[in-house]
């Protein structure tokens, strides 16, 4: 799925003027997304590089860390036992032409062994050897592929009908990390108080190889207003925030998830942020477009209109969100520098 990467650094005008803002290109499907977050890369943006290595940039906004390497599982809670009784989930992947990365998603979610989980593939329509791909696994997945209106549309046709007490929706183009749907269970079971959690993501190469980590700061409601800053990948919700506030909103080709979310929060849904690393986001070349990102923008701005009632300067976004910046570059250092784990 395709996402622009440009260059974070706190020392350019860029980041002076404002938050960076990631942002999509549109293949035939609109959504090939990667969750866009709406708020997490640049609006302003001076180049197409990939963000250059600095120990002083934003680390959640700074996918190409360091060498490629294997992914470093070492530091992963091994799962947790089941609770009982288990909770149903049901997971969703939206795909248009991603055949190349689709079985790597397909695995992660299938290892997990989670014994009561609906996982559906909702594909539109895909050229590129998807079908095979799909058909490889037999009753072991469910799919369909058909032409769809977009990404919300997707992932809408994928839970219709779908009765599950715990849904997420994962990209073609991204990865589960083992023990995942196990935590997640655990973590609702414990809980009951949260309505949607989320934790931190590893950074992936199109060959499925480990660039960087993000840690995040617990839950701001205050960031989230200005910025999609969650981890789309590492989401989970319990089906009654579903049931609430209604499906994915059509309208949204790019910022899907912010408005999701801040719908959530709106209503008065619980976050939590876990402290555990969850998914892996994948980082590949067809990330560098940045075609039709105005209407990336439009859509950014209508959300902050709705719970801002204007649409704030880059630097008001900058400077309501630093607090948050700031705790986040604490929280990924202090893992890094082993002051605690993930």
């Amino acid at each position: 799925m395709a996402t622009n990467i440009s260059k974070v650094d706190p020392s350019n005008d860029d980041l002076r003027r404002g938050v960076l803002e990631k942002h999509n290109s549109i293949e035939k499907r609109p959504s090939a997304l990667k969750g866009f977050h709406a708020g997490l890369h640049a609006e302003n943006r001076r180049s197409r590089a990939r963000p250059r290595r600095s120990w002083l940039q934003p680390p959640m906004w700074t996918f190409e860390q360091y060498s490629p390497r294997s992914v470093d599982l070492s530091a992963l809670p091994g799962q947790p036992a089941l609770p009982a009784p288990v909770p149903s989930i049901a997971i969703v992947t939206p795909s248009y032409n991603q055949g190349r990365y689709l079985r790597a998603a397909i695995d992660s979610v299938l290892s997990q062994n989670y014994p009561k989980l609906f996982y559906h593939i909702q594909d539109a329509a895909s050229d590129d050897g998807t079908i095979d791909v799909l058909k490889s696994y037999g009753n072991k997945i469910s799919w369909k592929s058909e032409p769809d209106k977009g990404q919300s549309d997707a992932i809408n046709i994928g839970f219709n009908g779908v009765e599950s007490e715990i849904m997420c929706y994962l990209n073609s183009d991204d990865t589960l990390l083992p023990g995942t749907l196990a935590y997640v269970a655990n973590f609702f079971h414990r809980r009951p108080d949260v309505d949607i959690v989320y934790g931190h993501r590893i950074f992936i190469n199109n060959e499925g190889s480990e660039i960087g980590r993000a840690v995040f700061p617990p839950h701001s409601t205050r960031a989230l207003l200005h910025v999609g800053y969650i981890p789309q990948e590492t989401m989970f919700w319990r089906r009654r925030v579903w049931d609430a506030i209604g499906n994915m909103d059509c309208s949204f080709q790019y910022a899907l998830d912010w408005d999701f979310e801040l719908r959530a929060q709106a209503a008065g849904f619980k976050f939590e942020r876990a402290s555990r690393f969850m998914a892996c986001f994948r980082v590949h070349d067809q990330q560098k477009t940045a075609s039709n990102y105005h209407i990336g923008r439009l859509e950014m701005d209508r959300i902050r209109k709705r719970y801002l009632g204007s649409a704030p300067s880059q630097l008001e976004i900058y400077r309501a969100i630093s607090p948050y910046l700031a705790r986040q570059f604490i929280f990924h250092w202090g893992y890094l520098l082993r002051l605690w784990r993930g």
